[in-house]
């Protein structure tokens, strides 16, 4: 039993060391835990009005460790990408983003119909997303389209929307510079997602690159994306329960 055990990591071991998706797997599989781990632990570090936001980030992240080590094992043993395991973790991951734009905004005037368009849009986004990467070349590209009208919805919400006005309205600093960074992440890290729906075959840059590479832009693209979301809520939280602290 513990020579099986020990062939099996020394195999697992010489995979790691050839295959740099393998290797991305593993470290968006470990960075994500130990997120969950910290974003939770910090909950206790800040005002009331701030823990769910914290909550929901920790819950982000643990939910994608789970899938993470789920699609290292997959990949590992078929060697194919886990497309499935990546469209169920984005499916529940992604709408917790959009609650995590809403609750960041809700202390300065976000309302609850925000949060609805914003989920609905994800969700747009992400199950035609899903039936063009499954559904044949020949589909690829209509419902790409479709996708995509979700995402650009998502971007001018928090460039022009009720986001973006309620940053603007803002004179908190803490809340100004958290939205300069979202946007940056909605922008530049958020269009890794599209652009590799893009490469697949039949698809309108197909054949810019190896269609084996694709997971390797995700997973570095989500270990940003979620951990950085985190992050920046978990800024703005720290510089808002610093201002209503009680000096001791």
């Amino acid at each position: 039993m513990k020579t099986l055990l020990l062939n099996e990591i020394i195999g697992l071991e010489k995979i790691l060391d050839s295959d740099p998706v393998a290797i991305t797997f593993f470290i968006g599989y470990m960075a994500m835990f130990a997120s969950a781990v910290f974003f939770f632990t910090e909950r206790g570090s800040v005002d009331l009005k701030w823990k769910t936001s914290l909550l929901i980030s920790a819950l982000i992240t643990g939910i994608a460790a789970v899938h993470y080590y789920y699609m290292r094992d997959f990949y590992l043993s078929t060697g194919q990408s886990p497309t499935a395991f990546r469209y169920v973790d984005w499916t529940l991951t992604v709408p917790l983003m959009c609650v995590e734009f809403y609750l960041l905004t809700r202390p300065f005037g976000a309302k609850g119909g925000t949060l609805f368009k914003l989920i609905l849009a994800s969700l747009l986004m992400l199950i035609t997303g899903y039936i063009g990467e499954t559904s044949g070349i020949e589909n690829n590209v209509f419902w790409g389209i479709i996708s995509t009208i979700g995402y650009l919805y998502i971007v001018y919400e928090v460039f022009l929307g009720d986001v973006a006005k309620l940053a603007r309205g803002s004179n908190r600093p803490a809340l100004q510079k958290a939205m300069f960074l979202l946007k940056i992440f909605i922008t530049l890290g958020w269009s890794i997602y599209p652009l590799g729906y893009m490469v697949l075959p039949g698809n309108l840059l197909s054949g810019l690159f190896e269609v084996s590479s694709i997971d390797l832009f995700y997973n570095l693209a989500d270990a940003i994306n979620k951990i950085g979301f985190g992050l920046v809520v978990y800024t703005v939280a720290i510089a808002e329960s610093k201002k209503t602290a009680v000096p001791a």
